[in-house]
């Protein structure tokens, strides 16, 4: 395989996140909100319905991993489930934001089955994506280069759908929240379909050697091996589902801070501009900093940064209510940190993919590569359940100025969970997480001595 990735396929490979990330980053962001302020559902119903989606998932993505890595065509695995997924993806997004024209039973039975396909359709499209790094170089270094694309491209979509998403629902809405949100989905899926034919055109894994052996085929079964022998794989799950339902337990719940405890909305789009440049920041900063630094520090730097935004949160809320400063650096703080760590956690997996072939004797990229896929998703879900369930805990109610016990409560959520979350993930990775410096063979095998029990 070569090793040497053109500056062609990585910008292709970026500019396809862009889309992609386009049409994710309304659903994290803004869903729970439209769901609930636009459409009319409960926050309740809203939580359980993002939870239940991720329990199909845990079932689906593995699954469509496996269909992944099984497939033989001449376009490759990966480039044909791409613009599949894409395509059915995009017109379930445009389906998914329609939900505010729907009433009565006929409201919650359509947004329960739209949101479960836009999940199902996603990972069609975003477990080829992803899994495509190990197959495009098998160098650590060009792996590290190449990563910092897509995360830069989708950090930037995430920057302009949070600073400028409720603005340009507006304008294209005329008002219409409802309409704004149909029309900005419409606009993303366009977009979307044009950035995964683009991917299709310019990215292209590199060809096996004539002498090698056919690839083996996977079963359904050959997932419970390849996740249950793999250990590493396990520890990244606990750190990375740690973080990820921290990161956007926040993502999902600021414009419900920002809104109703602290009283001004205005203060939302400060807080996701500044956190949004932050971002974009860490993940172009990634690979200087991984050069400068031992990589097994750079997850818990990671975990920092977000818990040093909670503190400066709570600084804020008691000393300093609404101050614009503060909460600029705070969002930049959290933000900084997610840089870092989707640009780490997409390299780490990559070296579980080599380790997990060391393990069990196969390769399979695309399974491994589902588990990403389904921890951003189920985050996520649980992320939105936590809003969605807490938000009836603490006795909110739409578009009204609420209680001093609800607000409390509000400003535990946005500033005491998240802390509490990450500092889990970083103790996770420090106790379990061995492949600081990507998969070595020797260095595995001298771990595995060192652990065994000494004989009498």
């Amino acid at each position: 395989m070569s090793d040497k990735i053109t500056l062609q396929t990585k910008l292709s490979y970026g500019l396809g996140a862009l889309g992609k990330d386009f049409a994710c980053a309304p659903i994290y962001i803004f869903l729970m909100f439209y769901f609930t302020d636009v459409a009319g559902l409960s926050a309740a119903f809203v939580g359980t319905i993002f939870l239940a989606a991720r329990i199909i998932d845990a079932v689906t993505d593995p699954m469509m991993g496996v269909i992944v890595d099984n497939t033989r065509s001449k376009f490759g695995k990966f480039r044909p489930w791409i613009v599949i997924g894409t395509l059915l993806n995009a017109i379930v997004l445009v389906g998914l934001f329609s939900t505010h024209m729907f009433e009565g039973p006929a409201l919650y039975l359509y947004a329960a089955a739209a949101y479960i396909l836009w999940g199902l359709t996603y990972t069609i499209m975003d477990i080829p994506y992803w899994s495509m790094i190990p197959a495009l170089s098998s160098e650590r270094q060009e792996r590290e280069k190449l990563v910092v694309w897509p995360r830069l491209f989708a950090s930037l979509a995430w920057f302009i759908t949070g600073t400028y998403g409720l603005h340009i629902v507006g304008v294209l809405g005329e008002g219409n929240q409802g309409d704004g949100f149909f029309n900005v989905a419409m606009l993303i899926a366009v977009l979307f379909v044009m950035s995964a034919f683009l991917i299709a055109r310019n990215v292209k894994e590199k060809a096996a050697p004539a002498n090698a052996k056919p690839a083996e085929k996977f079963s359904f079964k050959d997932v419970l091996v390849i996740i249950g022998k793999n250990d590493q794989l396990k520890a990244l799950i606990g750190t990375v589902l740690s973080f990820q339902i921290a990161n956007l337990l926040v993502g999902g719940f600021a414009i419900y801070y920002f809104s109703y405890a602290l009283g001004n909305p205005e203060l939302f789009p400060v807080y996701m501009m500044v956190a949004g440049a932050a971002e974009v920041a860490g993940v172009f900063l990634f690979p200087r900093i991984a050069a400068k630094l031992p990589r097994k520090h750079l997850w818990k730097m990671a975990c920092g940064f977000p818990i040093l935004s909670c503190i400066v949160l709570l600084v804020m809320g008691v000393m300093f209510p609404g101050n614009a400063f503060l909460i600029g650096l705070a969002g930049a703080a959290i933000k900084f940190g997610v840089g870092i760590a989707n640009a780490l956690q997409t390299v780490m997996l990559a070296d579980v993919v080599d380790y997990g072939e060391y393990k069990t004797g196969r390769r399979s990229e695309s399974v491994i590569f589902s588990v990403q896929t389904m921890l951003v998703k189920f985050a996520g879900a649980a992320g939105g359940f936590i809003v969605g369930v807490g938000l009836s805990v603490v006795g909110y109610v739409p578009n009204v100025e609420q209680t001093a016990d609800t607000i409390m409560g509000l400003h535990f959520m946005m500033v005491g969970l998240p802390a509490i979350l990450m500092a889990v993930s970083g103790f996770v990775y420090q106790r379990y997480y061995r492949l600081h410096d990507g998969f070595n063979k020797d260095d595995v095998e001298a771990d595995m001595v060192d652990a065994k029990p000494v004989q009498a």
